[in-house]
């Protein structure tokens, strides 16, 4: 296991069941499992499953498997499959031993399949999925038994059979478990264990036309891989049931134990694979590693960092009561952590003209500037610096009473890390904007107040006309523009705003910047380069957070 990390965990529920199993020599080593279905990109939600379950193997010095579930080869695709490793090794964790599949065990969840049908614990069912459905019967009364609930063993083992050779057609039989229709638990209702689909498979090929269902699959691959703690979310309850219910009735020794914990539940987000799938395929984003999406791959482009990932993680807990995280809990994360190690640039995402009049034409300067105002082992860096300049449009005014502590003419205002600068007029286009400030420069001020001891109240950043490169910057927002756009259409709770681009102006050294590399633009944010599309010569830059938390004021 990769060690990410190396503080003192807080204690969970599973955690004291682990420190249990292990005190009473119940298991003497811990071995979990992280089994995404590969019908999708990791959210967010995956993220805390993947630290629960990697770190507890971590920590308790065990072992903790990757396994794709892969059942269910229509949905499924091996770009899926390569995403989530990427996914998981950027996060900071590696599974032990080779990646394990589902796909691996068809031969011996088929030979499951049988033994069950031979102790008359499994039929194959001709109703129809409709039909399933309706015999199924609702939560408050008892369902009907199948029609052919009573067939032989004999006439099942055939019959099974014919579904593996391909005589039937997609939907014309399934095989059940033959469990209690009148169950109180609608998951024991003689539940499909397995079903006919005529596909390939990414792994298997065409060798199959029939495959297993998670709730027969899931169980059987945690024992035949020895795992001896099962951790799933809460929607997976009953499902337990079931799952012991198989271990229970096949040959196999090892039964590991299922507990379940909260999923992850994110405001302004969603964690459902469908309709996250649902914004790709109608494009209201770019795709699933598109910054607004709460993928790990579009937190990853959006300039999220492994280490503010796994600390939010840390900091939501594991419990088993639902509830949801505010969006700003996960903002946070990523604030404290790029305050601290994301050095400062300065970018102007909104420039106007600033001249500097009595500053000589031809003279450039090279200032040199901290890349953090509090950890000198980051170093400085050298800054052009001239007469023109590029500064924030709302950094600006005519006139403006004292809160203003920015550029007023005047009135003083320091330029970062250079002058104290005067404003004493401006430009303005026929609808009445300013384009062009013009002001005097107290060349005596580097790095020291005015002589006349007027120290100015505000200072803004700039960059120099001359030597300034255009950056597309992306500003993002909320995807949707409620806490919970669960229960609506997708299109009624869209943020039309998640997105603004600008044409920005940024300072030299942010030519080679690296793709992900995060940087505090100052007093704007943070930033880092578009890990698909930034180049040297075509900077684009993604706006990880702000620096404060602008949606705790609107929520409130």
């Amino acid at each position: 296991m990769s060690q990410p990390d190396t503080e003192v965990r807080p204690t969970n529920f599973i955690r004291n069941i682990i420190d249990e199993d292990l005190a009473t020599g119940k298991h003497t080593s811990v071995h979990t499992r992280f089994p995404p279905e590969p019908n999708g990109y990791l959210h967010i939600g995956h993220a805390k499953s993947i630290c629960l379950n990697f770190g507890i193997a971590q920590d308790y010095q065990g072992k903790c498997n990757l396994r794709f579930d892969d059942t269910n080869p229509v949905k499924e695709d091996i770009e899926y499959v390569d995403s989530i490793k990427k996914d998981v090794q950027w996060l900071g964790f590696e599974w032990d031993g080779e990646v394990e599949y589902s796909s691996n065990y068809f031969d011996q969840l088929h030979g499951y399949a049988v033994e069950l049908i031979e102790k008359g614990l499994a039929f194959v069912c001709q109703l129809s999925p409709d039909e399933i459905r309706e015999y199924r019967g609702p939560l408050n009364a008892p369902g009907k038994n199948s029609p052919y609930r009573d067939r032989s063993v004999e006439e099942n083992l055939q019959l099974f059979e014919k579904m593996r050779t391909g005589g039937f057609k997609e939907g014309e039989a399934c095989l059940r478990a033959k469990i209690d229709m009148a169950s109180s638990f609608i998951v024991m209702r003689d539940p499909v264990i397995y079903r006919i689909k005529f596909a390939d498979h990414h792994q298997t090929g065409d060798k199959w036309c029939i495959y297993p269902m998670y709730d027969f699959t899931h169980c059987i691959s945690d024992a035949l891989e020895g795992i001896t703690h099962s951790l799933c979310t809460l929607e997976f309850q009953d499902n337990r049931r079931l799952y012991d219910w198989v271990l229970d009735n096949i040959s196999l020794e090892c039964h590991p134990r299922q507990y379940e914990f909260s999923r992850l539940n994110l405001e302004y987000t969603m964690m459902s694979k469908r309709k996250l799938n649902q914004l790709v395929v109608e494009k209201h984003v770019s795709g699933w590693n598109d910054p607004r999406m709460p993928t790990v791959s579009g937190l990853r482009r959006r300039g999220y960092t492994p280490g503010s990932i796994r600390e939010f993680c840390k900091r939501i807990g594991v419990t088993k009561m639902d509830n949801t995280i505010e969006m700003g809990m996960l903002e946070a994360c990523i604030r404290d952590d790029l305050n601290q190690n994301a050095p400062r640039a300065m970018a102007v995402l909104d420039p106007i003209k600033l001249v500097l009049e009595n500053y000589p034409a031809a003279q450039v300067e090279t200032l040199n500037i901290s890349n953090h105002p509090s950890d000198e082992s980051m170093g400085s860096r050298d800054v052009p610096f001239s007469g023109e300049l590029y500064i924030e449009a709302e950094d600006f005014r005519e006139e403006a009473n004292k809160k203003f502590k920015r550029l007023v003419i005047g009135k003083k205002a320091r330029l970062r890390g250079a002058y104290v600068i005067t404003a004493e007029r401006c430009d303005k286009d026929a609808d009445g904007k300013v384009t062009t400030v013009y002001c005097s420069v107290d060349t005596d001020t580097l790095g020291c107040d005015p002589a006349d001891g007027v120290k100015p109240k505000g200072v803004i950043h700039w960059v120099s006309a001359a030597h300034a490169l255009d950056a597309k910057v992306r500003l993002y927002d909320r995807l949707f523009n409620v806490p919970n756009p669960n229960g609506a259409e997708l299109e009624e709770t869209l943020n039309p705003e998640s997105l603004t681009t600008v044409a920005a102006k940024v300072e030299p050294s942010l030519a080679s910047a690296e793709a992900e590399k995060a940087f505090q633009f100052e007093r704007m944010g943070y930033f880092c380069a578009d890990n698909t599309e930034s180049s040297s010569d075509n900077l684009v830059f993604n706006r990880t957070v702000g620096l404060r938390d602008s949606w705790a004021k609107i929520s409130g």
